[in-house]
């Protein structure tokens, strides 16, 4: 189940808020004591994440549960970067479960979200890996503010007598982010100036339609490993065609095919359709290019 981004945080009795964590969308299937976690895009990604798989095998019984995968700061925050990073370099994992689909064979998905997050809740082992993901109802104005003062990506409004519907991007589940952010893929990069090594920014891009549109250039927010790492991934996929119709100006763009999504965070988009001040936040492998479009603010939520 998918949510729909809005421009304002509200209050109503009738709706739930919960935090907006900043990690990887993880379903986990618990079935006889195996436990396969999977992407959001179907991948199944158990072995990259042992320790969290071993958490929840002391479910007892068996159980499809949606949540997400996150990696702590010393502060306590979800940070996108140390989780894209888990792998190489050790990090405080937590897996924060806020929905439950199916238990011991039965679907619970047309119950009531509120009803399914009880059913949830009692099932949880207790684990410095896993966490229920807390809610508080009516008020989602403080909780935005809240979320917003700590440093968070934002919160989650979810109406409470909500069924959970596969795949679907409702209204009856939204976003409220406190900062702007985009997933976009990556279809080029400059040669690197100065003293930069590798290349100078990524050319970045939305899909619309069938095509590709421009979304601008993106030129901080990486340490010189990151510069590395990406130019590793970047090279293979080297093309001499560009993947706009009206080709921009970039004399100086290796193309390359359109297959890594990263995700940005900016200020604003211009009157072009660019970003301003775009800051690359990590790759993300949970997305295919081809499902990555605009995602625009829409006005309250109804």
């Amino acid at each position: 189940m998918l949510a729909t981004l809005i421009d304002a945080p509200f209050d109503d009795p009738d709706w739930v808020f919960e935090g907006k964590w900043d990690g990887f969308r993880m379903v986990a299937a618990i079935e006889d004591g195996k436990v396969t976690l999977y992407s959001r895009n179907g991948k199944i990604i158990s072995d990259s994440y042992l320790p969290v798989a071993r958490a929840l095998q002391k479910i007892d019984g068996d159980a499809v549960i949606d949540g997400e995968l996150v990696a702590l700061d010393a502060a306590g925050r979800s940070r996108f970067q140390l989780l894209q990073n888990a792998q190489r370099t050790p990090a405080k994992l937590r897996y924060y479960a806020f929905d439950i689909m199916f238990l011991d064979g039965e679907d619970l998905r047309g119950l009531p979200l509120i009803d399914r997050k009880e059913r949830l809740r009692a099932i949880l082992p207790k684990s410095p890996l896993l966490a229920f993901s807390r809610h508080r109802r009516g008020s989602g104005k403080a909780y935005f503010d809240a979320a917003a003062k700590a440093g968070e990506e934002g919160i989650m409004a979810k109406r409470a007598a909500s069924p959970y519907v596969s795949g679907v991007r409702s209204r009856d589940w939204l976003k409220i982010k406190a900062g702007r952010r985009q997933e976009v893929v990556i279809v080029g990069f400059t040669a690197p100036r100065r003293s930069r090594k590798y290349f100078g920014s990524l050319v970045i891009a939305v899909r619309q339609g069938k095509e590709w549109r421009y979304a601008g250039h993106v030129g901080t927010g990486f340490s010189n490993k990151t510069l590395e790492d990406l130019h590793g991934k970047l090279w293979p996929l080297r093309t001499a065609t560009s993947p706009f119709k009206h080709r921009p100006h970039e004399a100086s763009t290796t193309w390359v095919e359109p297959k890594l999504v990263a995700e940005v965070k900016f200020t604003e988009w211009t009157s072009d359709g660019e970003m301003r001040h775009p800051a690359f936040l990590g790759l993300r492998s949970d997305k295919k290019a081809e499902d990555v479009v605009l995602e625009r603010e829409q006005r309250g939520r109804r």
